[in-house]
């Protein structure tokens, strides 16, 4: 018997082809390239391109998992599934800076798979283990690198922020800043638009076709001195950078009372925060030092969540070099993060407080209803003038009472809690009054219910409105119709696009990261426009026949009159 052959080298042996790969051959073979060509683009043979154009309604219409690389016909569809809203809770802990371990990772991805098996009442499924070897594989897939491997993660670090604690005042007294120079600041969800859970009106929109519960969520960004007489333009983040009731409204950004900028998360990122700090945080500092005739220094104290960069301080601009930046230790926010204790959850309760007001005062001898105006009337710009109000009713005293723990020496007196119970009250008092069934518990729920983790449904919903977009459900929300530009500046951007993603994916270091961050804006950007040349290719065509209809008409009828 003959020796069997080595392995040709170079040859791909049992290689899987990335889904991205296979999507960039459809799309580049759609775009009219041939088939010799992109088996000698990508180093494979004509019969697998082929193979994989047959498959392209498959391969082009799965939803795979953000980050997930490789499609396999053996994977069950629930698994994928799964593994898109992990992705989706994991990057959600990386934003608030938690640390999570395979371990937990595991138990999730075992949770999530029971609540859909349950959510598809008939379906028979496999025990889901979440073995080591799924982790392992799962981590192939998706490329994730933020996950702990060994061991738990870290609880609450005490020793650290009683180090932290000394090691702060110890800087503040030798270096002799004044309470009126130590700035905090913090970040915070808040569903704008959402009222308890036993009200009809949240009953009612829960059971709306389409309801989606993350599309009136915005975060917030609150900054504040020691001493509690300054507080700094908040950073306001939204899903829509022009809503419609800004046009409504003829809102001018620039003079609202927050930073207003846009994602397609409503979160709060590294290059959002840098603008903030440089356009907001470093000009107000600034002239509140020259105005109180202070030394110009200050220091910005903050957590270490994703957003904030490490090295902020060298990114500064030149004029804000004064600004020294300080970094809680990690797992030590719930212990010394200043508006964590109390100050925003006051906030919230102040924010639900005036909302009650307002929809009590719109409601009241006006012959609107409270869901008629909740539906028509209430919108993002209802919503600012209500955080304005909010965030001014913070008192000074609330403000510097929440450094009791970190620098007691700065606290004036501590703020009373009756206050905060006064003001919870008072919206039981006015939800009773619109006829709402409201009590102090669903309140506090309320406010706790901002900051909760993720459920599964909400997953679900992020997940679509990372699949198709945020599509508000009322015009009051719907953003502004982009502006026309001829068909030949689509193609030449169409086209530097399709080169550009060449570049990209040649010269990446971090191909996962580059790959994202291409297919977001494939998706976001430049499908609209190939969109919209299609359309119009299939308008011209269309023109192009009624005309050559219209001449041929015209030619007969010459005839006929000819003759």
């Amino acid at each position: 018997m003959a020796p069997k052959k080595p392995a040709e080298s170079g040859k791909r042996k049992g290689e899987l082809i990335l889904l991205e790969v296979k999507q960039d051959i459809i799309r580049k073979h759609e775009q009219g390239m041939r088939v010799v060509d992109l088996a000698r683009e990508y180093g494979r043979s004509a019969s697998t391109i082929v193979t994989i154009l047959k498959d392209k309604e498959r391969i082009m219409g799965c939803e795979t998992a953000k980050g997930v690389t490789i499609l396999t016909k053996k994977r069950p569809a629930i698994m994928d599934e799964v593994e898109k809203l992990l992705l989706l809770w994991i990057r959600e802990k990386e934003r608030a800076g938690d640390t999570v371990t395979s371990a937990v990772v595991c138990a999730k991805a075992r949770a999530l798979h029971a609540e859909l098996i349950a959510q598809q009442p008939g379906t028979s499924q496999e025990e889901f283990k979440a073995s080591h070897g799924w982790f392992e594989k799962f981590k192939m897939r998706s490329g994730i690198c933020s996950v702990v491997q060994h061991g738990e993660a870290a609880s609450l670090d005490l020793p650290a922020a009683e180090e932290f604690a000394t090691e702060f005042l110890e800087t503040v007294t030798a270096e002799g800043y004044l309470p009126e120079q130590v700035f905090n600041c913090d970040e915070t969800g808040l569903f704008w638009k959402r009222m308890p859970r036993r009200t009809f009106i949240t009953q009612a929109e829960t059971k709306m076709p389409g309801h989606k519960p993350m599309k009136d969520r915005l975060t917030l960004l609150f900054c504040a001195n020691a001493r509690g007489d300054l507080k700094v333009k908040p950073l306001l983040v939204y899903h829509l950078e022009n809503p419609r009731a800004f046009k409504k409204h003829k809102v001018n950004k620039e003079r609202l009372s927050v930073m207003w900028r846009s994602n397609a998360k409503a979160w709060v990122t590294r290059v959002l925060f840098v603008d903030w700090v440089h356009q907001v945080f470093g000009p107000t500092v600034r002239r509140y030092l020259q105005e109180k005739n202070l030394p110009l220094k200050a220091i910005l104290l903050m957590d270490n969540a994703p957003a904030h960069p490490p090295g902020l301080e060298e990114d500064l601009a030149e004029e804000f070099k004064f600004i020294r930046v300080i970094f809680l230790p990690p797992n030590t926010t719930p212990l010394i993060q200043l508006m964590d204790q109390q100050l925003i959850a006051n906030f919230k309760k102040l924010y639900m407080r005036e909302l009650f007001r307002r929809c009590l005062d719109m409601t009241d001898g006006s012959g609107i209803n409270l869901a008629d105006y909740w539906k028509h009337h209430f919108d993002i710009v209802s919503c600012l003038q209500i955080i304005k109000i909010s965030w001014d009713s913070v008192s000074q005293r609330n403000l510097n009472s929440c450094w009791k723990n970190l620098w007691a020496a700065c606290v004036a007196s501590t703020e009373s809690s009756t206050q905060e119970q006064a003001v919870v009250e008072e919206i039981v008092s006015l939800g009773q009054t619109m006829g709402l069934e409201v009590s102090t518990q669903d309140v506090e729920e309320l406010v706790e219910g901002h900051n909760l983790e993720l459920s599964t449904e909400d997953l679900l919903s992020l997940q679509e409105q990372e699949k198709q977009g945020v599509q508000p459900d009322t015009p009051e929300e719907q953003e502004e119709e982009p502006r026309q530009l001829p068909s030949s500046s689509y193609k030449r951007a169409c086209k530097l696009w399709g080169e550009l993603q060449t570049f990209v994916n040649d010269l990446s270091e971090d191909q996962a990261a580059a790959q994202e961050a291409v297919e977001y804006f494939d998706n976001v950007v430049v499908a609209p426009w190939r969109a919209m040349l299609c359309k119009r290719q299939r308008q011209q065509n269309m023109d192009r026949f009624v005309l050559k209809q219209a001449r041929q008409e015209e030619e007969m009828l010459a005839e006929d009159e000819a003759c």
